[in-house]
């Protein structure tokens, strides 16, 4: 078995493939933007539950999932999803509701919450990693707040202790969402 490949970068001068997930009305210049609303206009018009997707293994080199995960019906097959469309090191972008803000819950579309290190379950060595074999390297988890001064400290604190903030902290001053930054572990 060839080890999974840690960096990887289209070829000097070739575009970056960019698949943006759940789009929206947030569309990317240049990117594969895909939803399930027509009327939105998207370049690919699909449910993102349906699998497989209608791209072929490893065909982005980058894949951003701004508010969408929360939506999946399946996490676990919405990750392999994304794994399988990636190329090797490929970059994720993901945001997603903490568990602790109001509109985690408030959305009656939105059917999951996370905390800072629920897609560690997809990276290599956490220890109920058996759950998938899309396999992910995490590059950044941050926990983003509502811009005010007390936030601003907590916001430290938060991230700097996510445990301790997500245990005791977080229902005394709510976090408004993750954003989490990811690679692909896999080989070419």
């Amino acid at each position: 078995m060839t080890p999974p490949e840690r960096a990887s970068a289209p070829a000097p001068g070739a575009p970056r493939r960019i698949l943006n997930l759940g789009c929206g009305s947030k569309r990317i210049d240049g990117a594969t933007n895909v939803d399930r609303v027509a009327s939105v206009h998207p370049d690919v018009v699909h449910d993102l539950d349906q699998t497989p997707w209608p791209f072929g293994p490893s065909s982005f080199d980058e894949v951003v999932g701004y508010d969408v995960l929360e939506h999946a019906a399946d996490i676990v097959r919405f990750m392999e999803e994304i794994h399988r469309v990636s190329a090797p090191g490929a970059i994720i972008r993901l945001t997603v509701p903490h568990f602790s803000c109001a509109n985690a819950w408030r959305d009656p579309t939105h059917r999951h919450a996370f905390a800072q290190g629920t897609l560690d379950y997809f990276c290599e060595g956490h220890p109920l990693e058996f759950y998938s074999s899309a396999r992910f390297e995490r590059v950044a988890a941050r926990i983003v707040f509502r811009t005010t001064l007390v936030n601003r400290l907590v916001g430290r604190a938060a991230n700097r202790w996510p445990e301790a903030y997500e245990d005791r902290w977080c229902w005394i001053f709510p976090a408004w969402f993750l954003y989490f930054e990811l690679r692909a572990l896999k080989s070419g």
